[in-house]
């Protein structure tokens, strides 16, 4: 049975190991950094009200991890929870593994409002999202 946590310090080399074969991968489209990795883990495991880090744990072992970030929806007029990362090591995939950990971020945050970003091309992933509730929204995402 899969054991959600919250990410401690020393979870970050086996966290970090999984961030870099994430944002390699064609479901991200930045390749992220060692200096953004330690940045985000540094969040997850201090006091920032921002972020919030998990590892997914079977039998002892660390078999993914997940980032949530907070924020106002304007738009929905409520708090929102964006997942930021959720990362299963392959062999843990599509045993439902990510759909426990979508219900214990709702349950965790029933107030807000859940969004995620998926890769146009990812195609089982969004299958996974669209059966766990969520909707597409039609935006192009702009940064500065």
């Amino acid at each position: 049975m899969m054991k959600i946590r919250s990410m401690v310090e020393d979870d970050r080399w086996i966290v970090k190991e999984m961030m870099r074969t994430f944002y390699a991968s064609p479901a991200v489209l930045s390749n992220g950094s060692e200096s953004i990795f330690d940045a985000d883990i540094d969040a997850c495991v201090g006091s920032s009200p921002y972020l919030e880090g998990f590892v997914l744990e079977e039998e002892g072992a660390i078999i993914g991890y997940g980032m949530i970030a907070r924020s106002f929806s304007t738009e929905f007029g409520k708090p929102c929870v964006w997942i930021e990362d959720l990362y299963l090591r392959e062999e843990f995939r599509g045993a439902g593994r990510g759909s426990q950990f979508f219900d214990y971020i709702a349950e965790q945050n029933p107030e807000c409002l859940l969004r995620l970003e998926v890769e146009p091309d990812n195609v089982r992933a969004r299958k996974v999202y669209q059966k766990n509730g969520f909707d597409e929204l039609p935006y192009v995402e702009m940064k500065k």
